[in-house]
């Protein structure tokens, strides 16, 4: 029995190392994250030195130091080297993340990206930022999204950015999301976001078609709430954990918002559009393998406004044209994920 004992200890210790026991996965929507140039083709000119909102060198360079203090910060009470993985929305291009990950706050972390150019109009993407002494990247790939106005003609927005690895060896599917605004209305948009969400879904099917344990994290700012039919009905996804049936995911952001907490204030109160979705595999605690302990909305006293009419509301970069020097509109969400280390009731070390 001994001999059996101290086989597991070592077998385990050799699979875990000293590596950590609590992992923080993140997303975090950057409010307009442009350079200064005036790219072809893509309409950015407002985010110009000579364009409405005189978007200059020294705005940049406060928006990435600003980012980068978000990203330094988040989570550090849980693990004091931050999130392993976070996803973004909202950047122009791969040279301002290229700016973020070599910014003082947070370089010696050693950020890498991936991040692909989608076809939206505004020339906004989607990324992802990653340790690799922790996430080992085997596959990533890009995923258009389809959607046509009353004319027939296509609306280009933003792909969808899936990447699969290994967390300290447990392999994760990441589908980081930036779903098409509300922009003309909620309900006339409505059929993009109902677009947007079968093709998660779609994404999610075809991983789970060749593994039903997959563990897969769908993040993002979905421009619609945890009980918006895009995430109920074409996503499947529910807050109710302890129901959950078959093929529905669990919206882990979707306990918050039932708790009357959000993102992104409107109008006296909060939507909460950035969101983490997740395989009921993350809900099983199996030795070896990490699983959700909780979820976050990362709100300090830093990120919101400290006076005025709308006290208490993000501070953004421009409301309207008007510079306000902030951090963003929206607040970043975050999991933290922890790994199983006993065995029958014994620590393994």
């Amino acid at each position: 029995m001994f001999i059996f004992v101290f086989l597991c200890v070592v077998s385990e210790y050799e699979v875990f190392g000293q590596k950590s026991n609590t992992e923080i996965v993140a997303f975090y929507n950057l409010e307009n994250f442009f350079d200064t140039i005036d790219t072809r083709g893509v309409n950015d000119t407002e985010f110009t030195p000579e364009g409405k909102k005189k978007w200059d060198t020294e705005k940049y360079w406060t928006k990435v130091d600003h980012i980068s203090k978000v990203i330094a910060s988040l989570g550090i009470e849980h693990n004091s080297d931050g999130a392993v993985v976070m996803g973004l929305c909202e950047m122009e291009n791969r040279g301002v993340l290229d700016d973020l990950v070599d910014a003082a706050a947070i370089k010696k972390r050693g950020y890498q990206i991936i991040h692909y150019d989608s076809p939206d109009q505004r020339g906004i993407d989607v990324a992802l930022l990653y340790r690799p002494e922790v996430f080992n990247v085997e596959n990533t790939s890009s995923h258009s999204l389809i959607i046509r106005d009353e004319d027939g003609d296509q609306i280009f927005t933003r792909d969808q950015l899936l990447v699969t690895g290994l967390l300290n060896g447990d392999r994760i599917h990441f589908i980081v999301n930036h779903w098409p605004s509300r922009y003309g209305g909620e309900e006339s948009s409505r059929p993009f976001r109902n677009e947007a969400a079968r093709l998660s879904r779609a994404l999610v099917d075809s991983i789970m078609g060749t593994d039903s344990h997959a563990k897969i994290i769908i993040m993002g700012d979905l421009n619609d709430d945890p009980n918006n039919e895009s995430v109920r009905i074409h996503l499947n996804a529910h807050s109710e954990r302890s129901d959950l049936k078959k093929d529905e995911l669990f919206n882990a952001t979707g306990v918050l918002f039932d708790e009357g907490k959000g993102t992104l204030p409107y109008r006296g109160s909060w939507n909460l559009f950035d969101q983490i979705i997740f395989s009921k595999s993350f809900l099983k605690a199996k030795i070896g393998a990490y699983y959700f302990d909780s979820v976050h909305i990362y709100k300090p006293e830093f990120l919101l406004q400290q006076e005025g009419k709308y006290k208490g509301y993000t501070w953004r970069t421009y409301v309207g044209n008007n510079y306000h020097g902030g951090f963003s509109d929206h607040l970043p969400s975050y999991i933290i994920l922890k790994r199983k280390r006993f065995f029958n009731g014994f620590r393994l070390f």
